[in-house]
């Protein structure tokens, strides 16, 4: 296998950190690529993203007259 010098610099660098072989950092890092991403669950059609643990914190959730406000002023 050949890596790029900022690649296998990269490797090299996590396998010193978490005392490991270079190979088996690699190993980890291209079994780790290859899994398949997480679905996001789906609502009517539409992806549901999960809101940080703070998002309460941001102010109160928007209602249909902010939604409608702001897209009547949109360009």
């Amino acid at each position: 296998m050949s890596l790029s010098a900022e690649a296998h610099a990269g490797v090299r660098q996590l396998a010193q950190q978490r005392r490991k072989t270079l190979g088996a950092i690699a190993s980890e890092l291209i079994l780790e690529a290859l899994k398949p991403a997480k679905a996001a669950a789906v609502r009517n059609g539409v992806p549901i993203f999960a809101s940080p643990a703070d998002s309460a914190s941001e102010g109160p959730a928007p209602d249909l007259e902010l939604v409608n406000r702001l897209r009547d002023e949109a360009p």
